[in-house]
């Protein structure tokens, strides 16, 4: 009895060995088994390669192409007028706007030909007259020193009042307009030499106060004229009119 228990089990143990040997050679013929395994890792392989791949084709220096890094496809990069890059960064002013009003080039001195005087006679101070210049030109022009005015056939320009004379010279961008009063008689009748003048010529000083420039100014007079003795004087030009007729 133990001998055939013995032989029964030899052969489960024999037949058990064939069964498994057959599903191993079943699975080897379908390639499933160890080599599903290999073929997944080749797969990861592969995937990570493309990756590299693509990342390493969008940029040179290795960066992602979304990412607004300067030198990627995607970059918001600008350049500013200075010739300097950076990402995202605004382009910065590269010069000082003009003043408004204001034009390009060097000022010039005032003169006839590039102003328009305006002679008016003044109730307060009495026995006074303004002057008004205005900018006509295209430049900014400056007013030098004080007018020298002649009144009908004068052979001289009267003096200048000393004590108005400015901080600053005047100076008039196209338009704006510069003024000085004058003197035109003693309100206590004590002035000398008095007569009635029909015509005025405005003549403009230079840099160096020596002498006029430019052309003449020949502002109207009332019909009537004007009264002026040897009292007659003027001011520097200023640069608002309270100024002027504060003297």
């Amino acid at each position: 009895m133990s001998d055939l228990r013995t032989s029964r089990t030899r052969l489960v143990a024999a037949a058990a060995t064939t069964v498994l040997a057959a599903l191993s050679l079943t699975a080897c013929a379908e390639g499933t088994g160890t080599q599903d395994e290999g073929s997944g890792t080749r797969t990861t392989s592969a995937t990570a390669s493309s990756f590299a791949t693509a990342s390493d084709s969008a940029d040179p220096s290795g960066t992602s192409a979304s990412s607004g890094t300067p030198g990627t496809s995607g970059s918001t990069k600008r350049t500013d007028a200075t010739g300097s890059s950076g990402a995202g960064a605004a382009t910065p002013a590269t010069a000082a706007k003009t003043p408004a009003g204001s034009t390009a080039g060097k000022a010039v001195t005032c003169e006839g030909s590039t102003t328009r005087t305006v002679a008016a006679p003044l109730t307060r101070p009495v026995n006074h007259m303004l002057l008004t210049v205005t900018n006509t030109g295209s430049k900014s022009c400056y007013l030098y020193g004080y007018p020298a005015v002649r009144f009908g056939e004068a052979q001289s320009v009267p003096p200048v009042i000393e004590d108005s004379q400015p901080q600053a010279v005047v100076t008039l961008e196209p338009g704006q307009s510069g003024y000085a009063s004058v003197a035109l008689s003693a309100t206590d009748g004590s002035g000398a030499n008095g007569y009635t003048a029909k015509s005025l010529t405005v003549y403009f000083h230079g840099p160096s106060g020596n002498g006029t420039v430019g052309r003449g100014a020949t502002p109207s007079l009332p019909a009537k004229g004007v009264y002026v003795d040897d009292s007659l004087k003027v001011t520097y030009w200023q640069q608002s009119m309270d100024d002027a007729v504060s003297w």
